[in-house]
């Protein structure tokens, strides 16, 4: 469990107990509370500890047990608020990569339509071994984290035989940029480019490209994936952050839609990759 969402359950315990302690006449004991709530006195500790998620029910009988039934949207709010969690990178990798990948494999896993957007590198599904590790390895170092770059490989790559199963579809959406972006060396480039060509076709993915000529309708900003139009994975420097309100997840689908109206698919799409091919060949010729 991420340290962020810990700290947001500990203050949602604290708050608890302070609407218990200032109840209507002198507060209430944990035991008094319990006993109106008809809970065993242990829930109430551990609501107030951070020691249990609260549910929308808890909150709303809690907020009726102390006599404040309108603190009850209040405290509803706090509890939105941790489910979208804000996963910061520091904590999280502190662990190595790793974990962080089989995190993504859950949620990925139980997902039939990703629809996924990146502007500055190949899409982490469509990613070959080598072209992972040299982003993996960016990242350790930026981070100064632990280097479990192999395992984070594996990881990773398990998550592609999502593409082999009947039933799914990757709509993925790439900017141009990351065709060319020299994230890793010129070779492992252009593997993944042929890749990416190779992937034009499948039934299961639906790659579009965007062209730096291209005409945009909004700026070509940070990279998101949106799960089956339920959560969106947004990446930031600082941190992860998974959204799961309606509100949210609906922008960031507007503005998937309105990426792709600039995006170029099948033969045109090859032209791009193969373009952009050439051009890291014909760039780093003299380095082989």
């Amino acid at each position: 469990m991420s340290t962020d969402y810990q700290q947001a359950r500990e203050a949602l315990g604290l708050r608890l107990r302070e609407l218990r302690l200032t109840a209507a006449g002198d507060g209430l004991t944990g035991t008094q509370l319990a006993q109106r709530l008809g809970w065993p006195h242990s829930k109430v500790y551990k609501l107030e500890g951070g020691r249990q998620t609260a549910t929308r029910d808890d909150l709303r009988a809690w907020a009726e047990a102390v006599g404040q039934p309108g603190a009850f949207e209040e405290l509803a709010a706090r509890l939105k608020g941790f489910e979208s969690h804000i996963r910061s990178w520091r904590r999280q990798l502190a662990a190595g990569h790793r974990p962080v990948q089989d995190t993504w494999n859950v949620a990925v896993d139980r997902a039939r339509t990703i629809h996924a957007w990146e502007e500055s590198v190949v899409p982490g599904m469509l990613q070959t071994a080598d072209y992972a590790r040299h982003i993996f390895l960016r990242y350790a170092n930026l981070y100064g984290t632990t280097r479990d770059t192999d395992e984070a490989v594996r990881s990773r790559m398990e998550r592609q035989a999502w593409l082999y199963q009947g039933g799914r579809r990757l709509h993925a959406l790439v900017w141009e940029a990351a065709l060319h972006a020299l994230v890793c060396p010129p070779a492992v480039l252009v593997a993944q480019l042929d890749r990416l060509t190779g992937t034009i076709g499948m039934d299961t993915v639906e790659l579009g490209v965007i062209p730096l000529g291209a005409s945009l309708k909004v700026p070509a900003a940070n990279g998101f994936w949106i799960l089956d139009r339920q959560v969106v994975v947004a990446e930031d420097w600082h941190a992860e952050l998974w959204l799961d309100d309606a509100e949210t997840v609906a922008s960031y689908v507007r503005v998937w839609e309105a990426l792709r109206e600039s995006a170029v698919y099948g033969v045109d799409a090859q032209n791009v990759i193969s373009e952009a091919r050439r051009h890291v060949n014909s760039r780093h010729r003299g380095h082989h």
